[in-house]
């Protein structure tokens, strides 16, 4: 059985990269990955989904503008205190529309590639 630990912010690890954002691993293990990502204000990131993989965001700072769906015609917005869920496969974008950096708790439950980049949404 593996013991009960502690991970720092200096123990966090690169996470996944998308263009437009950057995320920090903090615990990744069979099934689930959880770690923060940060936008900068006024950026947008690249179209991304997250595959086999369900997550969860709780807003800690900023604001989160996030897009989906054909087109990338729907959207919610979302700020300190909120939680944002995205569903396996759910092509979106995150943007950061406050004048301050945004950054939020990320926890993803699922197996496979947790981050996958592509060109954009799915056509209207």
């Amino acid at each position: 059985m593996e013991p009960v630990r502690r991970v720092t912010p200096a123990e966090f690890m690169p996470g996944h990269p998308t263009p437009g954002m950057q995320r920090e691993e903090a615990v990744a293990a069979d099934g689930i990955w959880t770690g923060l990502v940060h936008t900068e204000p006024g950026m947008e990131s690249a179209w991304h989904h997250h595959g086999e993989y369900q997550t969860s965001l709780y807003i800690v700072s900023g604001a989160m503008h996030l897009e989906f769906g054909p087109g990338g015609a729907q959207s919610v917005d979302a700020g300190p205190g909120d939680f944002v869920f995205v569903p396996k496969w759910a092509v979106h974008r995150e943007t950061n529309p406050s004048a301050e950096p945004a950054t939020a708790v990320i926890t993803r439950a699922g197996h496979g590639e947790a981050v996958v980049n592509v060109d954009g949404p799915e056509p209207p």
